[in-house]
């Protein structure tokens, strides 16, 4: 069994294959020299914390680190070496010092990267005073620059870019935003909530600059230079010290290309986490078939979870979708684990059972800035443009507020009023039928 990726996702796919029965080897290979951690925290807590500046890199990683289940102590990690190809007819996987591991089972937990802007300046390096934010060096070499004072311009108004710029205004950082958005947030959140988090920014002294782009980045060209301004479009400059591009993310994919997958967004799976190929003279048609929009075959020895999996969630209506929320790695890692332990078992009966039985996840979140604290289950960004309204509290203090598709609720965030919140994550489970 090989897993690729050593994240949250495939160390829960590891754990499931072990409770699940499967005592066969497990190699997980990852990109970094680190076991799985907690990633979450590098945009919150724990860039506002001492140590991420002051202690050495391995302490700090044994903060974040997950406990790894007894049942899977046995894995074997590789780190340090991603996977550059994948052999898929061969069963075997290339890794990027020329070795080649097999496997009888394979599952893609390769997760994301940062997206980076192209526009001409100084290099995109930590050293050029241009960060991001998806690992743990990423956060020490940012935490390093936060100093009382520094000017930081946060490129994106998302989840990572809001809570980076509520953290360094924390440290005493004087920040200006930039984002095409008209509103931070707005694509999770709607304009209605983005609305009053901005408000919430702008009391702690955050600067927007919404609806704009940026046209280059000041300093020493395109050398070793660092950053001293952004330059946006309508010819105005930000001075700089640093910049933090929180720009999206793109997902790690292309070690699967060149197998007929679907890889415009993530892996096009289907409802076994399993991914869809075109199929072939003598295939049987399986899969989502609606999702690739003609007939498609699984490949029932591969599986992918986590970020990069854009899977059906009956839940929500027909479709596809993939979801970078915190929940799901465990979720997807779960299902891949019960489904490959059953192949790798050779137990096509039971195989076939899960493959076919319903499942469907609810997606959740949270997100710290500043003392407020926004906790959301379900999948707001699916509401109708009327289909926002605020089901309690006030929307300027605490509150929640409901998201609705066809009359049905879909989603819902809370700002504080936790209790209140879970109230209605069980509304979404239990009570809300699939979408027409």
């Amino acid at each position: 069994m090989v897993v690729v990726g050593a994240g949250l996702a495939g160390l829960r796919t590891a754990e499931a294959l072990r409770a699940q029965g499967y005592a066969g080897e497990i190699v997980v290979v990852g990109d970094e020299p680190w076991a799985p951690y907690n990633r979450p925290p590098l945009s919150k807590e724990a860039l506002a914390g001492e140590f991420l500046a002051e202690l050495t890199r391995e302490i700090t990683h044994q903060r974040l680190a997950h406990r790894v289940r007894k049942a899977a102590a046995d894995v074997v990690w590789r780190l340090g070496t991603p996977v550059v190809r994948a052999d898929v007819a061969g069963h075997r996987v290339e890794l990027a010092d020329g070795a080649w591991l097999e496997y009888d089972a394979l599952v893609a937990a390769t997760g994301v990267a940062a997206r980076r802007l192209s526009v001409p300046g100084p290099p995109p390096l930590a050293a050029a005073g241009r960060h991001v934010i998806r690992t743990l060096d990423d956060a020490i070499a940012l935490r390093a620059q936060l100093r009382p004072g520094a000017r930081v311009v946060v490129l994106g108004a998302g989840f990572i870019g809001c809570e980076v710029a509520a953290t360094a205004r924390v440290l005493g950082c004087e920040v200006d935003m930039v984002a095409i958005d008209p509103l931070p947030m707005i694509r999770p959140l709607g304009p209605l909530l983005a609305a009053e988090l901005q408000r919430r920014h702008e009391q702690h002294g955050v600067r927007f600059h919404l609806s704009m782009g940026v046209s280059r980045f000041e300093g020493a060209g395109s050398g070793t230079g660092r950053v001293t301004g952004v330059a946006l479009v309508d010819g105005s400059v930000l001075a700089a010290d640093l910049v933090v591009e929180a720009l999206g993310s793109i997902p790690n994919v292309g070690w699967l290309d060149g197998h007929g997958f679907d890889l415009a967004d993530g892996v096009l799976t289907d409802g076994a986490l399993r991914p869809v190929a075109p199929a072939t003279s003598g295939d049987h048609a399986s899969g989502d078939d609606r999702a690739r929009g003609g007939r498609a075959r699984a490949l029932e020895e591969v599986a992918v979870v986590g970020d990069i999996a854009r899977f059906p969630n009956p839940r929500f209506g027909p479709g596809a979708w993939r979801v970078e929320h915190w929940s799901v790695p465990t979720d997807t890692g779960r299902r891949a684990g019960a489904v490959l332990a059953a192949y790798l078992a050779g137990d096509a009966e039971r195989c076939a059972a899960l493959a076919s039985a319903s499942w469907e996840i609810l997606p959740s979140f949270w997100s710290d800035q500043y003392d407020l604290r926004l906790q959301s289950y379900g999948m707001p960004g699916l509401a109708e443009p009327g289909g926002v309204t605020v089901l309690e509290g006030d929307l300027d203090a605490d509150c929640v507020v409901g998201y609705h598709r066809d009359g049905q609720l879909v989603g819902v965030v809370g700002i504080g009023m936790l209790p209140r919140v879970t109230s209605y994550r069980d509304q979404i489970r239990y009570r809300v039928t699939p979408l027409a």
